[in-house]
């Protein structure tokens, strides 16, 4: 059986302070005010992946239909929230299924699917960019995603609607997609397993071969890079002027570093009792901080909310094409089964 396990090592090239290990510590019992800041996650495992690999175990023709389909729309939404093209995104999802049709008859588990899955659509996309031409790595500096004083004074002044009111028009979206797209290559990838594809950080470590402390700081970084890029395009939009590039030399309040720092892992209910009660309390007396947390919270909501569309027709005739090879592998599989129990006996 495959078991989805994948060496993790240290990625090549990263900044030094990408290689620090965050606590990763599921807080317990949460005080009143840190709950109302969590990001409700109401799954990690994919749904629709777990729904496939039951349909597999079926050994139905019409079951594998259904399934080759969740798998195909799960590789090609992925696709395209990290490729951003149409036609690269069909194209990854072509190659994904082709390679994860021999051994789709020999997962045991979903999270094994999971890892693995996502670890060849993940090369897969990347060989898409280099096809395309694409510019080099870029690290994210935290000074630079930070807010300035002028804007968290606009925030107040402006406040971002709550995560619960985030609805995407076809604007939005449009937005949505473009900053999604500005985020740097190694960044876009993290943020689109974690917060679009809802998977953990163990998991997402896991596919990228990151350390785990390493996929949280770049997860925030992402995060903090498509707010701000959220409201730049907003901005743009209704005509105004690019307060945050204007405000760029304003100085930021010192005390509200840390918890600029740690607000994801806050939001994710990743921090220990101590660090959490300290941001608890900066919080009560900073409503600065508390607006720039809302508009944080604001920008992952957008992130969950998004969902490419797929042209439904074109994906129907993939997979017609697609079922005589899983038929064929698992006749072959079915044989090679047969062969070894022959030898056993």
């Amino acid at each position: 059986m495959l078991t989805g396990e994948i060496e993790v090592r240290p990625q090549p090239g990263a900044a030094p302070d990408e290689c620090d290990d965050s606590r990763n510590v599921n807080r317990t019992g949460q005080a009143d005010l840190a709950s109302s800041w969590l990001l409700n996650y109401p799954q990690f495992m994919r749904a629709s992946l777990e729904q496939a690999l039951r349909l597999v175990r079926e050994d139905r023709p019409e079951s594998l239909g259904e399934a080759l389909a969740l798998l195909q729309n799960t590789v090609y939404s992925f696709s395209m929230k990290v490729c951003g093209h149409p036609q690269d995104a069909e194209d990854t999802a072509q190659d994904v299924m082709l390679k994860s049709i021999p051994h789709l008859a020999k997962f045991d588990n979903p999270k094994a699917l999971t890892v693995w899955l996502y670890k060849v659509a993940r090369n897969c996309c990347i060989s898409q960019r280099r096809k395309a031409g694409y510019s080099p790595a870029r690290n994210l500096s935290l000074n630079q995603l930070l807010p300035s004083r002028f804007e968290l004074e606009e925030l107040l002044r402006n406040p971002a609607p709550s995560a619960e009111e985030t609805l995407l028009s076809d604007e939005d979206a449009a937005q949505l997609k473009q900053a999604i797209m500005s985020v740097p290559p190694q960044y876009r990838m993290v943020l689109v397993m974690h917060d679009m594809e809802e998977l953990s950080t163990e998991e997402v470590a896991q596919i990228l071969g990151l350390r785990e402390g390493t996929v949280r700081v770049r997860l925030h970084r992402a995060r903090l890079f498509l707010r701000r890029r959220l409201a730049e395009l907003a901005e743009r939009a209704q005509g105004e002027g690019l307060i945050l590039h204007a405000a760029a030399e304003e100085a930021r309040p010192p005390l509200c570093r840390q918890l600029f720092a740690a607000l994801s892992d806050y939001m994710d209910g990743m921090i220990d009792d101590a660090m959490c009660d300290e941001m608890d309390r900066h919080l009560r007396d900073c409503e600065p901080c508390q607006a720039f947390l809302v508009s944080l919270k604001n920008a992952v909501a957008q992130c969950r909310a998004y969902a490419p569309p797929c042209d439904a027709t074109r994906a129907e005739q993939l997979r017609k094409e697609l079922l005589p090879k899983y038929e064929e592998a698992l006749a072959a599989l079915s044989t090679g089964r047969e062969a070894a129990g022959n030898q056993l006996a």
